[in-house]
């Protein structure tokens, strides 16, 4: 049975360590014949009285997700030769991450981007505490502070 590519899950939101983390699993899956998949979620919405309102809030949060992946999809695709898969989940951010790791068989890493200063960020700080002992593959938490002479040493 030939082995499979490897595969790397990427947190993508419009922070500056997710655009790290980005680069990173993109020059590693390059790098190793792996690919890239990307994952987008939005929290929910606060409860707002006229459902046509919040249903007009979530649609433009759709698409502003799809916008943002497929915009890094590109970058990605251009740096591995293979355009990224990318979803966009709704509920809360670790229920929603865990959920597609999980779901996942072939995934063999998770790549999250971490702060470059203060705390990590809720992501990081649940799948490095709380989740880590739950999941099916390990986690790789990208110092958000590193420039590209950094990744390129790394990968």
């Amino acid at each position: 049975m030939p082995d499979r590519p490897r595969s790397y899950l990427v947190v993508v939101d419009d922070t500056p360590e997710s655009r790290v983390a980005l680069r990173f699993a993109a020059r590693r899956a390059a790098k190793n014949d792996g690919r890239v998949s990307l994952l987008h979620v939005i929290p929910p919405t606060d409860f707002i009285q006229w459902g046509g309102v919040q249903e007009v809030i979530e649609a433009e949060a759709q698409e502003k997700a799809e916008a943002l992946l497929s915009a890094v999809a590109e970058e990605v695709g251009a740096e591995t030769g293979v355009r990224p898969s990318f979803s966009v989940r709704h509920g809360k951010p670790a229920d929603e991450v865990l959920k597609a790791v999980t779901a996942d068989g072939d995934l063999q890493l998770l790549v999250l981007g971490a702060a470059p200063n203060g705390a990590p960020g809720p992501l990081v700080a649940f799948f490095s505490g709380e989740a880590a002992g739950q999941l099916p593959c390990p986690v790789l938490i990208v110092p958000g502070g590193l420039d590209e002479d950094a990744i390129a040493r790394l990968v």
